[in-house]
């Protein structure tokens, strides 16, 4: 599949903001664990993601991680460009969770249609709300919904993620996806192995009752 199948309103721009999107595309392949951005040091441009998937995440002055959203196939990482939007003050960090494909639309071509083209300001602008959106209710989550319930969670969606359900996970890696750290981690894991809830070994974990997992997350 070409690019105009992976960016949702490729037909709704003019046939000189296609020619200038197609111009100016990188297609990279990255392997898994690749840092793609990293806070204000770079302005690497749109990302449109053919394959694979991107972890975008906040880090603290004290080195701990917290993820904020993640991105999948045809799914548009925007604050890989956020030079474009003055107005944003924080910084995040986006890797690589798996061996990924993406194209990058550069920030000069990207910058340049936003101000002309009101199609390609739109969808950035909704990309946008759709991001803060996902933030607050993140937010949300932390503020009002406890450890155990937000671990059920994240095991749930992971295990639909990876469609397995034995998940070759480290508890640090878990910690740094909730904002947590390794031992509230490792201490909330063993309380789910002691209610058959998972069956923990080095390097993975199995959930024994995918159910109780889904009704504890909700």
């Amino acid at each position: 599949m070409s690019f105009k199948e992976y960016f949702r309103i490729w037909s709704q721009c003019s046939k000189e903001e296609q020619d200038m999107i197609e111009s100016s595309l990188i297609l990279r392949k990255v392997k898994k664990q690749t840092l793609i951005h990293q806070g204000d040091l770079d302005c690497t441009g749109l990302l449109v993601i053919k394959s694979g998937q991107l972890r975008a995440y906040s880090l603290s002055e004290e080195g701990k991680e917290i993820t904020l959203y993640r991105l999948f196939e045809c799914d548009v990482c925007l604050f890989s460009a956020s030079c474009m939007m003055k107005s944003i003050q924080f910084e995040l960090t986006i890797e690589a969770e798996k061996e990924t494909e993406f194209w990058v639309i550069p920030f000069d071509t990207a910058d340049y249609l936003m101000k002309k083209s009101v199609v390609f300001a739109n969808y950035i602008n909704e990309i946008m709300s759709s991001r803060f959106s996902e933030v607050m209710w993140l937010m949300e989550q932390i503020m009002w919904k406890s450890l155990d319930k937000r671990l059920a969670a994240f095991l749930v969606e992971e295990s639909l993620l990876e469609e397995t359900e034995t998940l070759k996970i480290t508890h640090e890696k878990i910690a740094n996806h909730l904002g947590s750290q390794r031992e509230v981690i490792s201490r909330m894991l063993k309380y789910f192995q002691e209610e058959g809830l998972v069956q923990l070994s080095r390097g993975s974990i199995e959930l024994l009752d995918y159910e109780r997992l889904e009704e504890l997350s909700e």
